[in-house]
Formats: structure tokens, C-alpha cells, sequence
């Protein structure tokens, strides 16, 4: 039997119970500050960037304060091969030279950040673009002298992003920092993220990465765990359980939750309106971390 299709009168009544169950937390998180990092295929696919830009323009609409936080490791090594340049990684870390650091600046600050202020601006005159190197947002230090100048985050001076808040606009920030000389430094987009949040008091750090969230189990795409606190992640960490690429993630959501932010989230990228589900829906969609579970 086909199944049939949805009266307009039942269609309306489903539309209203989605705006109905999103009330609570459009009440809850209005006037709070949410830091989303942004990367993986949610940058790269047009389709899925178009949508990430709706789901922040609708954020900001319904009163959050949304801050886009991006890198963009891909399109540096695609700008680094057209130049005839090889890229070079030590540990998964991009050796960075002088030369290497102009070209990610280049990437970071004139194209993609460029590119991710024009596609929520299609909406409204909302979005800016800001360096961490503006207004000593980041101020950063040599990681390890193998890697060049790639950064570590010592210090951030959230100043220019909060006068940006209060101006009802929406920043995008690139990961670059620089020290007290002046030299800048490419800085891991996660790490930043975190940084950012807990300088901002931020109630949320959301993450979109290419996997579903956490698996308990890697091999199995329905183990996925919707809600832990650091606690049960950190000994999940120490056990092996997680590993590769999601280490850094983990480790900054951890430093996050335990340094003031309410809670971290890790969402799949590659489902559009991803971060209108996890914060607006009563069964959310990633995972979502926590300080510590109340008894």
C-alpha cells in the first residue's frame, strides 16, 4: 500500500509542533552566548554551508548570540599545492613555516573567512569578520619549535567580540593569533573554540565534525552516546575507547565544561540545520557534554 500523502491541515499541525517544542529552548537560551566551530564537509559542500548559514542567522534571530569560529586545513594544502609547495606533517600537525604561515593567513583571513561572512550576510547585514590578531584577541605561542609557527592559545582578550555582541552582530572568527612581537601564528580551530568560549562565559561550545558524535563502540554506528559528563568522557579517553581525530575535540570540550561553559556538543556536520536540532529539539541529535551529572 502507498503510503499516503500528509493533509495540508496535518502538515500545518506538525509545523506548529516543531515551533511549539523549540518555545522552551528559544526561552532558555535567548541572551546567551553560543561559540560553533565550523569545519569538515559543513564547510566545504555549498549545500550544507547555505544551511549552516540559516541556522545562525535564525539563532541570532530568536535572540542567542552566535559566534563562528573556523579553519580551514584543507584549502590551505589545496592553496600550498597550486604554489608548488608539499605539505609537511609532524604527529597530524602541519609543519608551518614563514612562508607557510603567510599562506594560511591568506587563506584563513582573505578567503574562507571572507566567504563564510558573505553567505550569512545573504540574510541580513549581521555578519564580521574578525582575525584572532585583531585586537590581540588571541595572543599565541609556539606550540613546539619542530612545528614552526604553529600556535598554542596563552591568552585571549574577548574585548572586540563582546563590543561586537553588543552591537547585535554576528563575528566569525579565523584561528590565526600572534605573540607580543607581532609574528603570527596558525592556530588549531578546535582549541580556539574552546578558548573562545570559556574567555566568553559562553553557554554552549558546538562542534560539527564528519562523525554522528561519540560511539561507545567505533565499529558501531548505533552506539552513539547522547549525553555524558566529563567525568565518564575522561575515563573513556584513559581507556582507548576514543582516539584519532576526536581526541582534540574531546579535549577541548573537557577544558570547556570544566573552565565554566554549560555544556559542549559534538554534531554531524553533514546533516543540514544539524545545530538547529541539537539545540532546539527535545531528543537533540549529537552528543552533548556535560561538567558533572547531578545525583
Amino acid at each position: 500500500m502507498m503510503p499516503t500523502t500528509p493533509s495540508p491541515r496535518e502538515t500545518a499541525e506538525a509545523r506548529a509542533a516543531v515551533l511549539i517544542e523549540a518555545l522552551p529552548y528559544i526561552q532558555r537560551f535567548r541572551g546567551r552566548t553560543v561559540v560553533v566551530k565550523y569545519g569538515g564537509n559543513a564547510m566545504v559542500d555549498p549545500g550544507l554551508a547555505a544551511t549552516f548559514a540559516e541556522d545562525v542567522v535564525l539563532m541570532h534571530s530568536v535572540g542567542l548570540r552566535p559566534v563562528v569560529v573556523h579553519g580551514g586545513g584543507p584549502q590551505i594544502s589545496d592553496l600550498m599545492a597550486r604554489l608548488g609547495k608539499v605539505p609537511e606533517f609532524r604527529d597530524g600537525q602541519r609543519v608551518t613555516d614563514a612562508e607557510t604561515v603567510d599562506i594560511a593567513r591568506m587563506v584563513l583571513v582573505g578567503k574562507v573567512n571572507r566567504e563564510i561572512v558573505a553567505s550569512i550576510n545573504l540574510h541580513g547585514s549581521l555578519a564580521v569578520g574578525v582575525s584572532g590578531e585583531d585586537a590581540g584577541l588571541i595572543v599565541a605561542g609556539a606550540r613546539h619549535p619542530d612545528l614552526g609557527f604553529v600556535g598554542d592559545v596563552q591568552a585571549v582578550n574577548p574585548a572586540i567580540l563582546e563590543r561586537l555582541l553588543a552591537e547585535d552582530l554576528i563575528p566569525v572568527v579565523s584561528t590565526m593569533g600572534a605573540d607580543a612581537q607581532g609574528q603570527a601564528y596558525n592556530i588549531n580551530a578546535d582549541t580556539v573554540a574552546g578558548a573562545l568560549a570559556e574567555a566568553l562565559g559562553a553557554e554552549k561550545v558546538i562542534y560539527l565534525t564528519d562523525v554522528e558524535g561519540l560511539l561507545a563502540d567505533v565499529d558501531n554506528p548505533g552506539s552513539l552516546i547522547s549525553r555524558i559528563d566529563a567525568p565518564a568522557l575522561a575515563k573513556l579517553v584513559a581507556s582507548g575507547v576514543m582516539s584519532g581525530g576526536m581526541i582534540p575535540k574531546i579535549a577541548a570540550c573537557l577544558h570547556a565544561v570544566g573552565h565554566g561553559v554549560g555544556s559542549a556538543h559534538l554534531l554531524d556536520g553533514r546533516l543540514p540545520h544539524v545545530v538547529l536540532l541539537e539545540l532546539f529539539s527535545d531528543a537533540g541529535i549529537g552528543t552533548m557534554i556535560v561538567r558533572e551529572e547531578l545525583p
